[in-house]
């Protein structure tokens, strides 16, 4: 097996982010006086696409800049192996079925390999990210003073099968974080399990806040009839996005609508060898019908994404399942309305009709589109208050804050949690 992968992060700044949230800011820095030197290993299967990878990107840094030693290492890829990691990942979020014995095999053989890297390093807090190196724990003959295992899946309500499969593995990580309470299953003691929401960093290109105008001259140069209404959807290639689904409710707002149009725009993921069938399956789904475009790694692709946010006339996220969803929380970050779908984290950020929207159908879907459209005075209002929510509860610094309280929790004389 190849190496781990070694992430460099350029260095960040806690105190640039007093702007947006001085009292979370100071309390970090009060509480990190006492965690000097801790050393930290964050464990993931890819540095490109999806909203992990992202927000390892600004916690590194800040961890670092905080008084921490913390590392990102991102596991070797292997075709095969993210081919059955794929699988676990969509049964962890529902699908029906079951492993294979030689998936199981693919899937340990390759954890018991990590093991052995993970072993060459030192470190006092291990944290590994989802399902694809979750495994390796088990074949490490020496453990880490705290080992984290933290979930970003919809496991709502898993494949029991392949949960069953899992639960061993993850039973010896302690503590274990979660995104929302409603993902945590009945496998681990309650004083096991933490809920952290993920956030987004405020001073990426991504999520810098620029006008309307600044936006759309962005989007006109991408092609976009920004005389037309414009609504988007931001996501993986995902079956869990429903873009099928987006599509159709599309098509049913734009009979009320006709100068509607529809924009997908993606990432695609070093981990994610599903995503070339469904961009095909769109694709083909799309083929010959107007006012639709879809749109895989754009150019400049954090400045373009913000373009869209911003410059939209509202965004969707119609999910089926739903581990958080960040591009629900840029959206709503940038004053934009945004109709989500009634699931996993979705809900944890939208309160309908206050912040935002949430639907359950398709029906439900292109009658919000037409309200918002039809209704700009109620539509400004919801997504000032859709602003504000997000700097209260969901940028980078108060999930720096979630991981100090619990590494100090975890790191005190006497803690259950420490080895």
């Amino acid at each position: 097996m190849k190496p781990l992968i070694e992430i460099s992060c350029p260095p960040k700044h806690l105190k640039d982010y007093s702007i947006f949230t001085p009292k979370v800011v100071e309390r970090v820095s009060k509480l990190a006086k006492n965690l000097q030197g801790v050393r930290v290993t964050h464990v993931n299967a890819t540095a490109v696409g999806g909203g992990v990878a992202e927000m390892l990107r600004s916690l590194i840094p800040l961890q670092n800049d905080i008084g921490f030693s913390s590392k990102w290492y991102v596991i070797p890829p292997n075709e095969e192996f993210f081919n059955v990691t794929k699988e676990i990942h969509n049964f962890l979020q529902g699908k029906p079925g079951n492993l294979t014995n030689k998936q199981k095999k693919i899937y340990l053989d390759y954890n018991k390999n990590l093991a052995n890297l993970l072993s060459e390093i030192k470190t006092d807090i291990l944290i590994i990210h989802d399902p694809q190196p979750a495994a390796a724990l088990s074949f490490l003959k020496q453990l880490p003073s705290v080992c984290l295992w933290r979930c970003h899946v919809d496991t709502t309500d898993p494949n029991q099968s392949v949960w069953n499969f899992l639960v061993p593995y993850l039973r010896i990580y302690n503590p274990i974080v979660f995104s929302t309470s409603e993902f945590v299953p009945h496998d681990f003691n309650q004083d096991q399990v933490n809920i952290i929401t993920p956030v987004i960093d405020p001073l990426i290109d991504k999520n810098r806040l620029t006008s309307k105008a600044e936006a759309k001259n962005h989007l006109q140069k991408l092609g976009i009839d920004v005389s037309k209404p414009l609504v988007t959807q931001v996501s993986r290639l995902d079956p869990w996005k429903d873009p099928i689904g987006v599509i159709d409710s599309f098509f049913l707002a734009k009979k009320a609508i006709p100068k509607l149009q529809l924009a997908l725009v993606a990432q695609t993921a070093d981990d994610d060898p599903e995503g070339i069938k469904i961009y095909q399956k769109v694709r083909d789904y799309i083929k010959g019908k107007k006012d639709i475009l879809l749109l895989v790694n754009l150019p400049e692709n954090d400045l373009a994404v913000n373009a869209f946010q911003t410059g939209s006339d509202m965004i969707l996220q119609k999910s089926i399942r739903e581990g958080f969803s960040l591009a629900v929380t840029e959206a709503m970050w940038k004053g934009t309305v945004v109709i989500g779908g009634n699931v996993g984290g979705i809900k944890a950020q939208i309160q309908d009709g206050v912040n935002s929207f949430l639907v359950n159908s398709i029906e439900e879907t292109a009658q919000k589109i037409v309200y918002v459209l039809n209704h700009p005075e109620a539509a400004q209002k919801i997504s000032a208050v859709a602003h504000r929510s997000v700097q209260s509860q969901f940028l980078i610094p108060h999930k720096l804050l979630n991981y100090v309280q619990l590494f100090k929790k975890i790191l005190s004389p006497g803690s259950k949690l420490h080895r």
